[in-house]
């Protein structure tokens, strides 16, 4: 969601400053009941294993490359995914045995998946800003979804749902 956020704001249009509303954290994805015992994020390299990563170039891939710099772990996927979808469903169907994915993936996916939060997580956390955009067709259902976001109700939405509050 980076890319769109900055275009954004780079052309201008953003009524306002736009305010980071929501964090997406990474956790470890595994088969169910974690049959490998992977319990941190330096697990992923045991011999043997097969993980999927995002693919470096988006969000997911990027922050994942962050998180194992910070655990100076090496991890050599057996493939990289366009997607976190992607990588997420490669766990599920039991082709990988863990995935690099967002806390909200794991939680969306819940009993499919198992779920390890890790420390290095916390160096490469994604933030979703917000702001109406000046020119929106309909400007007053625009500033209204961002007081939701940011209203202690919208944020247990998004708290439920598996994000970090801002």
């Amino acid at each position: 969601m980076h890319g769109h956020s900055d275009v954004t704001r780079d052309a201008g249009d953003a009524a306002g400053t736009p305010k980071v509303f929501v964090r997406n954290q990474l956790e470890i994805a595994t088969t169910p009941g974690n049959p490998k015992h992977i319990d941190n994020l330096q697990g992923l390299s045991a011999s043997g294993l097969k993980v999927v990563l995002c693919a470096k170039e988006v969000p997911c891939g990027a922050a994942s490359q962050k998180a194992l710099a910070a655990g100076k772990v090496q991890v050599t996927p057996v493939s990289y995914e366009q997607d976190v979808k992607a990588a997420l469903s490669k766990v599920e169907l039991n082709e990988a045995d863990a995935s690099l994915v967002y806390r909200t993936d794991v939680k969306s996916a819940a009993g499919k998946v198992d779920g390890v939060i890790f420390p290095e997580a916390s160096s490469a956390i994604n933030d979703y800003p917000t702001a109406p955009l000046a020119h929106a067709p309909n400007s007053a259902a625009a500033q209204a979804f961002v007081a939701y976001v940011e209203s202690p109700q919208g944020q247990q939405v998004l708290k439920n749902a598996g994000f970090l509050s801002a």
